[in-house]
């Protein structure tokens, strides 16, 4: 008899729990559909710390194209919203003033990954690329030949906030065992057993440092070393190269609606497709166009972790 209690009691418990997950389940699809039928404006959100006016107006054609094919009987509008730093741009995620981002790799991993803000959509062909790595590099006269060499010598990276300029070379090399001090200044030499590096903030200034002497080695994309000329080249020896990430990547934030998100999907995969479209995507940075991401949505965020996280990260 207690025994056959004891089963009864479980049997309202499971009834209990299937009827509250199905009232929730309702509940979000009304919340989505909900959303999907409200929703007047569409905002794209972008990082940059300057120049934000001209970002906007940049990307303002893009955003107003996509939300005029995501009308269905209201007319929605399309804005572009800026934020400085991709924790600022994953908390406008959260508070639903951003509907979807793009961005290259490393800040992908930070919103979507770190913060929790956002979910991996598609890719973007930037200025025609699907992938990119970073070169390692030195003076082809420096006496440098491995990455061994470049303890007690200063690595010159872009910026702090640059995916093939600073974040990936620089894990590339602390999973190789090496030392990373940041130093202030450039000065070729560092503690004997670490790599000093600094930053040089644009392409011409970081490899003018390392021709020059003013340091020893650099870290730039595979694109910013394809753009030098011939005679720049000649001057430069390659130490190594970083795996590949894609070149730019699309998310929605975590709780759009699935069905918006599909249908902002759809669009963006169709856009080259259509006479207008490509007008605005080779305006858009010289954009190729959006595809799938290769291996799915679980595979890129495995290949997005495997990059970034580290427990040694410092």
């Amino acid at each position: 008899m207690i025994e056959m209690n004891r089963w009864r009691v479980y049997h309202l418990v499971l009834v209990a729990a299937a009827l509250v997950l199905g009232v929730t389940t309702d509940s979000n699809l009304a919340a989505q559909t909900r959303e999907q039928a409200e929703i007047r404006t569409l905002s794209l959100g972008m990082v940059s710390e300057t120049h934000r006016k001209q970002i906007e107006d940049h990307f303002g054609d893009f955003v107003r194209y996509v939300a005029r094919r995501l009308s269905s009987g209201s007319e929605i509008g399309g804005r572009v919203v800026t934020a400085s730093t991709p924790f600022e741009l994953a908390k406008l995620l959260d508070q639903r003033r951003v509907d979807f981002y793009m961005e290259s790799a490393y800040p992908t991993y930070v919103i979507n990954f770190v913060h929790g803000h956002g979910k991996l959509l598609l890719r973007r062909w930037k200025s025609g690329m699907t992938d990119y790595y970073s070169v390692i590099f030195t003076r082809r006269n420096s006496g440098i030949k491995r990455l061994e060499d470049l303890k007690g010598k200063t690595i010159v990276f872009e910026d702090a906030g640059s995916t093939s300029g600073y974040l990936l070379p620089k894990l590339f090399l602390l999973r190789r065992g090496l030392k990373l001090t940041e130093k202030r200044g450039f000065n070729p030499d560092s503690a004997p057993t670490d790599i000093s590096y600094v930053f040089a903030y644009t392409q011409e200034t970081l490899v003018e440092r390392v021709l020059t002497q003013q340091a020893t080695a650099g870290a730039f994309s595979n694109d910013d070393f394809s753009a030098l000329d011939e005679k720049t080249k000649v001057d430069i020896a390659v130490l190594a190269q970083t795996e590949r990430l894609p070149r730019h990547l699309v998310s929605v934030r975590s709780d759009l609606a699935p069905a918006l998100a599909s249908r902002l999907e759809t669009i963006l995969l169709a856009m080259h497709e259509d006479a207008e479209g490509q007008k605005i995507l080779q305006r858009t940075d010289n954009t190729t166009k959006f595809d799938m991401l290769p291996g799915g949505e679980a595979n890129m965020r495995r290949r997005l972790l495997d990059s970034f996280f580290s427990p040694d990260k410092r």
